[in-house]
């Protein structure tokens, strides 16, 4: 688990929930990861799109459809075996309380991924969240998430998310910067590789472009 909700300059981070088919995808990709101490940070990608004031793509039907389309494609692209569960989008809030109490070990967040994205589970109702427990080795697993400390941990990943400019699930930070996507896996292992290309100057002239007045007719 993180420690607190105060960033460490440099320390990598692995920022994800369990309701984001592109999130288990990324970690299906484990091996390809740069070999640095990232932390494993379960959050609540709502609170995050509240903070920042973005809809959730399944609020857009079009936009809904689309990214399930996208997960299955980049999923058979990959050569990862996906299901998606028998309801999108569903509570992932006990799935992730799981994960802190387990302390967002590697291999229980992998097999909570698995149990929604590889077996088509829904983890949020009684029965299934059940089945989540004993799978992952975890009987007493809803005792453990209603205690205040597992509650306060998750709220406090977030906190740590937004301090650090996090906006949206899948997202590594690497060097200080963040790479949002399963797609952006390429780039972050360039920049992991060649840290002084954020550096480049066309990178920092577009870095820090000005927006054009919210007031501007575009039509």
């Amino acid at each position: 688990m993180s420690a607190s909700n105060t960033p460490r300059h440099g320390q990598p981070y692995f920022f994800f929930d369990f309701i984001s088919p592109f999130s288990y995808l990324l970690l299906e990709q484990h091996d390809k990861w740069p070999a640095m101490p990232f932390e494993v940070t379960p959050v609540e990608l709502y609170k995050l799109l509240d903070r920042w004031g973005q809809p959730h793509a399944a609020t857009i039907p079009s936009k809904r459809v689309f990214t399930y389309r996208h997960a299955l494609f980049r999923a058979e692209q990959l050569g990862i075996p996906f299901r998606m569960p028998p309801k999108h989008p569903f509570d992932p809030s006990k799935p992730l309380r799981l994960a802190v109490a387990a302390g967002s070990d590697i291999a229980c967040v992998r097999d909570i991924f698995r149990f929604i994205w590889r077996d088509g589970r829904d983890p949020s109702t009684p029965e299934g969240f059940r089945d989540l427990c004993q799978q992952v080795g975890m009987p007493d697993g809803e005792t453990l998430i209603e205690q205040e400390d597992i509650k306060a941990k998750l709220r406090a990943n977030n906190d740590l998310a937004v301090s650090l400019g996090v906006f949206g699930v899948p997202t590594f930070v690497v060097n200080d910067q963040l790479f949002w996507g399963e797609d952006t896996l390429p780039m972050m292992l360039y920049v992991a590789r060649s840290p002084n290309w954020l550096d480049g100057m066309e990178v920092r002239r577009i870095s820090s472009l000005p927006m054009a007045p919210t007031d501007t007719d575009f039509g």
